[in-house]
């Protein structure tokens, strides 16, 4: 016996004791369905007309009409209420199965708004949710009118209605993408990133992201407001004229590195060529400056998909990946948050789900689009899918989450928002070096008779999500080579000669409760006091722990708060920081995660 047949003998033995040993579930969150929402569908009629560019920015407002389900803000920079491309936005209050109860439109002439808007004004092109700003227990918005003499960034503080109680005009301000990043400086307000990518700092069209703290009267505090740029705070080296560095949302994903910073994704949308790219930027705790980054783009850092480049049929160049962004939690159970972006000029536009590693690298990577990810979208020409992405949080309240992505078409070009739900299913791995056998293929890249991957090799999470696609309680995956093989519920377990793995699909329809094993290692998770006024305490019958047994704590809006290790069957999560309202828990503990409402009085 030589040694690499020796060496792979022994891995073989101890991969299979270990499988023996730590079998377990994998919690993955994949697709489950979704809403178009447009003029006519979804439940939405607004009269909206050609050209107002609906749904270019959105965001969770809130529970705004206080019927317990999140609604959603909306804006529409081109409408021409008043004047032309003066602007407006929607307040739209949901149903929980993601349809559209009702709406209320802010503009010029509507919703109570009572200010003057330019032509040209774009009022809307940036929109945020941002909570209870003014202490009347309604959640409250902030707009953002980027162009003309009239530029300014608005807080609006709404009735329960969604018309406007009151404003304040933050003169002068320029947001051509607006997002919301949790309580940065914990004073008790949500703070704002105002994305400038034209901005000429350090060259021309480079880009600038600005971070905003408000005052108790809704108002900026400019000597506060920290800008990141080639030349300023801290970025350095790295962007180029025309790389457009601040894109159009940036997404907070807490601190996934464990070294005290929190990191935020930020999106250059035109770097590379048009390309386009993501920068992942450590922020100092005391002063938010960049004390390291770390750029995603096609070949680096993980990210290995193709980016298209050349001229596109509006006269743009190349994918534009990094256009828009949102952190949407833990959506493979290793312990990171993950990020959701796009690349909106690649064909009918690309979404991708990045997998991030706690080194802030791009572990791997699901794509969404017309052909892949599982939701059956059917695109038109020109849709530029993925142009703009929010998070929203639990819906429906069931434990899934909902993630919005705009598009360009809609009727008329009107404009449209995909509203796309992620379920969490239990994939468990069963005992030893096993594969399914039998039944009927539903999905496979590798051939028996040739002994290879004959298409591409597939992640876990590629292979998953494949899984979700065919409905397939079964599915086999090779750590190895990426083969990746859907069965369906007729197929038999027998042994691996190859280190496969298989695992139970336990969301599939046509799996039943006799093929899934009981695996010793579950555990159960009580949180209390629920509601509580400050501490809660997290207890699980779990005794042993990893160091990705997390606990993470998010505002209803989606921004991560707080995370901490589970080292032990107790930990204390303290709230006593955090205004009274509706939170989220999440915990991952040995692959499987799960969510609970916490209730601060």
């Amino acid at each position: 016996m030589n040694y690499n047949t020796f060496s792979i003998l022994i891995a073989a033995i101890i991969l299979s004791l270990v499988n023996v040993t730590n079998a377990q579930t994998l919690t993955q969150f994949g697709p489950d369905g979704f809403v178009r929402i447009e003029e006519g569908s979804g439940g939405f009629f607004a009269d909206l007309d050609a050209g107002d560019r609906f749904s270019r920015d959105h965001a969770v407002a809130g529970d705004v009409n206080g019927d317990g389900i999140l609604d959603l803000i909306i804006g529409a920079r081109s409408d021409d209420d008043g004047q032309t491309d003066a602007g407006a936005v929607y307040i739209v209050f949901m149903n929980k199965d993601g349809t559209v109860q009702d709406n209320q439109k802010i503009s010029a002439l509507d919703g109570g708004f009572q200010e003057t808007l330019l032509e040209g004004n774009f009022f809307g092109y940036g929109v945020a949710g941002i909570g209870d700003y003014n202490g009347d227990n309604i959640p409250d918005i902030a707009v953002s009118a980027p162009s003309s003499t009239n530029r300014a960034l608005y807080i609006i503080h709404l009735n329960r209605d969604g018309t406007v109680k009151n404003y304040v005009k933050n003169a002068d301000i320029i947001a051509q993408g607006l997002s919301a990043i949790g309580d940065l400086n914990l004073d008790g307000k949500i703070d704002l990133v105002a994305c400038d990518p034209n901005s000429n700092s350090g060259g021309t069209n480079r880009g600038a992201i600005n971070i905003l703290f408000l005052d108790d009267a809704s108002q900026v505090i400019t000597d506060h407001t920290v800008t990141i740029s080639s030349t300023s705070g801290g970025f350095g080296t790295g962007l180029e004229d025309g790389d457009r560095f601040g894109g159009r949302e940036v997404a907070i994903l807490g601190d996934i590195d464990g070294d005290g910073t929190q990191e935020m994704a930020v999106g250059a949308f035109m770097s590379d060529g048009g390309k386009g790219a993501v920068w992942i930027l450590s922020l100092d705790p005391a002063n938010y400056n960049v004390v390291s980054k770390l750029k995603i783009t096609e070949g680096l850092n993980g990210f290995n998909d193709t980016l298209t480049t050349g001229e596109n049929p509006n006269g743009s160049a190349g994918a534009q990946f990094g256009h828009a962004m949102c952190a949407a939690g833990d959506l493979n159970g290793d312990g990171t948050i993950d990020l959701i972006t796009g690349a909106n000029q690649q064909n009918e536009g690309d979404g991708y789900i990045l997998y991030l590693n706690n080194d802030k690298t791009v572990k791997t990577y699901t794509k969404l689009n017309g052909s892949q990810g599982g939701f059956g979208f059917e695109f038109g020409s020109g849709e530029r899918f993925s142009r703009s992405v929010s998070f929203v949080g639990d819906l429906r309240g069931d434990g899934t989450i909902a993630v919005n992505m705009g598009g360009g078409v809609g009727p008329g070009g009107t404009g449209t928002l995909y509203l796309l739900f992620f379920k969490p299913c239990n994939f468990t791995q069963e005992p030893g070096l096993n594969h399914w056998s039998g039944g009927n293929t539903l999905f496979t890249n590798w051939s028996h008779q040739m002994q290879m991957v004959t298409s591409d090799s597939l992640t876990l999470e590629q292979c998953t999500f494949k899984a979700f696609e065919m409905n397939a309680p079964f599915m086999t995956y090779n750590y190895n080579d990426g083969r990746c093989i859907c069965k369906d519920a007729t197929a038999t377990l027998v042994t691996s000669s190859e280190l496969s793995t298989a695992f139970s699909n336990e969301c599939a329809s046509s799996l039943t409760a006799t093929n899934i094993n009981e695996l010793s290692y579950e555990h159960t998770i009580a949180i209390y006091p629920n509601p509580t006024i400050g501490n809660i305490v997290l207890s699980t019958t779990q005794t042993s722990f990893s160091e990705n047994d997390r606990v993470m704590l998010f505002s209803i809006m989606g921004q991560l708060l707080y995370a901490s290790i589970i080292n032990s069957p107790q930990t204390n999560v303290d709230l006593s920081n955090y205004p009274s309202g509706i939170y989220l828990v999440q915990t991952n503990i040995q692959g499987v995660a799960k969510s609970f409402k916490i209730v601060k009085e």
